[in-house]
């Protein structure tokens, strides 16, 4: 069968890369095109557009990027036209996604959802968009039933990708020694800086972070590098040379960090399974307004994964105008000083595993989406009632 994916951001692109893995398993003659990144890649099929040219974050980012995001749009809709797949899988990246599960809704494709967008926490009115344009909606939160259930719409939840992408990490028997000699540290314990993975995010985050690498000079700090950030951006706002850039082995960086310091996302969850105290922080652009917003239209009372899953406070949450050098460093201090207070965060991470359950996210969830397909009374081809040339007459979402 044919599968159009549609991941937008770095986290997608590992996430998306599982499944298709898993897709493989189930259906061998699957042909996939996608826009994604490198890891997708390396499971096959067309690459179209990387998500290095869609990964917009911030409301005047995005209205300085308007025409290359109608670009993608188009690009998109005309390659899903020609594509001709038997489903569209979207992988979270709102956006973007939920204007094109209503063009694919408009052309008969069937649309799976992987990853629901974080609608319980803003914006819930979009909801209405999944129920009216979303075929499947295959969930990595248990938290997320809940949700879905008032609004009479069955998910599927499948478990947490996260979880199977930490089991099978490399290096997982590495020393702390193997790594330091590995990457030309010092022997002193290490700090893991991971401010975030989108250049938005790096701009307004790592400065307030450098600032607390002075504050504990017995440590050694080290920058979990994004794959799509150039090494000269991380220079740009990390003037003191006693502070180095890692990329690629995030995973390994962590499990040899005696603590983190951690933007919010799916990086405070990967903080947690790998079993490292953490501070979680995070500011926006137009950060008076994002603040305003919160208060107003924000429907859960915390901002990271780890707080949000078991429904209290795990970790400490810094955001915005409560995002500062000295409320941070802190924080840090009691995880690095106080051994019970550090205990009981760790604790709390082992239950939160329990509550996310085992392995197998990506595979249970390509099992599902395969039957589906393979269920259906017969073959879902897309019915073209436009051809490309009436794109522009489509309506955005």
């Amino acid at each position: 069968m044919r599968y159009f994916i549609i991941a937008g951001e770095a986290s997608g692109d590992l996430h998306a890369s599982f499944l298709m893995a898993g897709i493989k398993k189930k259906d061998p003659e699957a042909v996939f095109s996608f826009f994604g990144g490198e890891l997708m890649e390396q499971q096959g099929g067309t690459l179209l557009k990387h998500y290095r040219e869609m990964a917009f974050m911030g409301l005047l980012t995005v209205l300085m990027n308007l025409s290359q995001i109608k670009k993608n749009f188009k690009m998109a809709e005309e390659k899903l036209l020609e594509f001709r797949p038997d489903v569209l899988i979207l992988v979270d990246y709102p956006g973007f996604n939920f204007r094109m599960a209503k063009f694919a809704k408009l052309h008969h494709i069937r649309t799976f959802y992987y990853i629901s967008p974080k609608i319980w926490a803003w914006r819930s009115d979009r909801v209405k968009r999944v129920k009216k344009y979303v075929d499947e909606m295959f969930t990595i939160f248990p938290f997320e039933k809940k949700f879905y259930d008032k609004h009479n719409y069955k998910i599927r939840y499948v478990g947490n990708p996260t979880i199977d992408e930490l089991a099978l990490r490399p290096n997982k028997d590495q020393t702390y020694r193997e790594f330091v000699d590995e990457n030309g540290l010092t022997g002193q314990p290490i700090i893991a800086l991971l401010a975030g993975s989108r250049k938005q995010e790096i701009q307004l985050i790592l400065p307030v972070l450098v600032k607390v690498v002075a504050l504990f000079p017995e440590y050694q700090f080290v920058v979990a590098g994004a794959p799509s950030i150039s090494p000269e951006l991380y220079r740009k706002y990390m003037p003191a040379k006693n502070i180095k850039v890692i990329f690629g082995k995030t995973y390994e960086l962590l499990q040899q960090s005696k603590a983190a310091m951690v933007a919010s996302g799916t990086a405070t969850l990967e903080t947690a399974v790998i079993q490292v105290p953490q501070v979680v922080c995070y500011i926006m652009e137009m950060g008076w307004l994002m603040s305003l917003l919160r208060k107003v239209f924000l429907k859960v009372q915390w901002i990271s994964l780890v707080n949000l899953i078991m429904n209290k406070e795990i970790v400490k949450e810094f955001f915005q105008e409560n995002c500062t050098p000295d409320a941070v460093a802190g924080e840090l201090k009691r995880i690095l000083d106080e051994p019970d207070y550090r205990e009981n965060m760790l604790q709390n991470y082992r239950l939160m595993l329990e509550k996310l359950g085992p392995p197998g996210c990506a595979d249970r969830a390509a099992e599902e989406m395969v039957g589906l397909l393979k269920s259906c009374s017969h073959k879902v081809i897309p019915r073209l009632k436009r051809g490309i040339a009436g794109l522009r007459d489509s309506r955005s979402v």
